[in-house]
């Protein structure tokens, strides 16, 4: 084993995915010294479907547009489409880190194996253990590792009784593994419904399997994407009048989902993860898909669904999420709850100097924009972290601060909205802090004139 001890005021940042990267511009922006490890030989994450473990399929797109999902300084080209495929995202992303000179701090091919705290609380830093044997030392250690790697697999009674084929979406690549068999798909996320879709095209049959009713949002309305609709950026046709309500407006424009055999939602539209897409409707309304409800039991040849019906499958793919996991660091560091790790603004370890995590938040908004601002956030926590004086009111703040991240949003009780915040709540109380600390907001100026640029 080999000691590489890096200067205290650099930063470690595990994960070169589209956070990891967002996290390495904000450094460098404010002029802090970083170095990025990646496990794999390229940047992207999960966009790159060459990355052991990534859960990429052959049809999946994005699921906000081109317009809102676009890295602060950096709009994605304009010959992409409104919903940029994967292979696109993919390009977009090493473009990004080509055009901010953020590959010359990277080390490619190498895994963190394991990170500890040095000292009481990490004042004296961070040990990280590579792969390679090597160990660095590092003032901070930003985590954006990510939370689509590490399958959330169920246990149904007679589950292992079933004698087909049983996988997580997390190995599902295209259409063609689907042709000439009975799919049964548990789950209604963005993954479980656009892999339905494959499977109505390709599949001998398929039967969809929901725990609870969804609002099914489609991907444009009056001709524009959803997301530039709600928000606000276009004019309405003559003569339309929108709710107020975003429920009332989809019950208007989608009707009643039972017609379809779906149930129908418990919720309002923004009280759990939008799912986004337009043609599992359409499936439904063919014939081509069939939604059942929960699934009760499973048998040698198929499942039993919670209404006592029975059908016979070849195939079972759950989509049944992923698990919140830093792998490379002791549970025991954080407090848990309902599987995430509680952190201040869903960033900041509340003890551990220099700690931050990346990308461990759910909204419903576009998702790039918010990673820049949570990384604008890291940057500054590392600039007092590196300073001599330090910061008392920030670290108080991180100990003791407890703002409602939620605003009077009821979102769904479920592990995945554990963690869930109210988007233009988050960025408020976001601007607040900065506002009080004289930190830069994060624009599409802000990161004009760095390095590289």
């Amino acid at each position: 084993m080999t000691e590489t001890a890096h200067s205290a005021a650099h930063v470690g940042i595990v994960g070169g995915g589209p956070s990891g990267l967002i996290m390495a511009r904000a450094l460098r922006a404010a002029g802090i010294e970083y170095e990025l490890i990646e496990r794999h030989t390229e940047l992207g994450g999960i966009w790159d479907p060459e990355n052991p473990g990534s859960p990429m399929y052959e049809s999946a797109h994005f699921i906000s547009s081109k317009y809102t999902s676009y890295f602060y300084g950096y709009p994605m080209p304009e010959h992409y489409p409104d919903y940029p495929n994967h292979r696109q995202l993919h390009a977009y992303i090493r473009d990004f880190a080509r055009t901010f000179g953020l590959r010359e701090n990277i080390q490619f091919g190498v895994e963190v194996k394991h990170a500890k705290p040095l000292g009481n609380e990490a004042q004296d830093g961070w040990h990280v253990l590579l792969g390679t044997g090597e160990t660095r030392t590092y003032k901070g250690l930003i985590c954006a590792n990510g939370v689509t790697w590490h399958p959330n697999m169920p246990d149904y009674p007679g589950l292992g009784l079933f004698k087909g084929e049983v996988l997580h979406t997390v190995s599902y690549r295209s259409a063609a593994s689907l042709e000439g068999k009975r799919v049964l798909i548990v789950g209604a996320g963005n993954s479980g419904v656009d892999i339905a879709c494959d499977a109505a095209r390709s599949a001998d049959s398929c039967v969809i399997s929901l725990r609870r009713g969804y609002h099914f949002v489609p991907k444009h309305i009056f001709g524009v994407p959803t997301d530039v609709f709600l928000g606000g950026h276009v004019r309405l046709p003559k003569g339309v009048v929108i709710p107020d309500d975003p429920s009332k407006m989809l019950r208007a424009l989608i009707g009643d989902l039972t017609r379809y055999g779906l149930p129908a939602p418990d919720h309002k539209v923004l009280e759990s993860h939008p799912i986004m897409n337009t043609q599992i409707l359409h499936y439904l309304a063919h014939g081509d898909l069939s939604a059942k409800g929960d699934v009760a039991s499973f048998t040698p040849t198929g499942a039993i669904f919670a209404d006592g019906t029975e059908e016979e499958f070849d195939l079972v793919l759950f989509a049944t999420g992923y698990e919140y996991r830093v792998p490379y660091l002791d549970p025991e560091l954080f407090k848990w709850k309902q599987g995430h790790p509680e952190l201040y603004l869903n960033i900041f370890h509340r003890r551990l100097k220099g700690l931050a995590v990346l990308g461990f938040v759910e909204f419903a908004s576009a998702g790039y924009q918010r990673f820049d601002e949570m990384a604008q956030m890291a940057a500054m926590d590392a600039y007092i972290a590196q300073s001599a004086e330090g910061c008392g009111e920030w670290t108080r703040m991180k100990a003791e601060d407890h703002p409602n991240l939620r605003g009077t949003t009821d979102y769904i009780d479920s592990p995945r909205h554990a963690n869930y915040v109210d988007v233009a709540v988050y960025r408020r109380i976001l601007s607040e802090i900065r506002e009080k600390f004289g930190w830069p907001d994060p624009a599409d100026a802000l990161y004009q004139g760095i390095p590289g640029r």
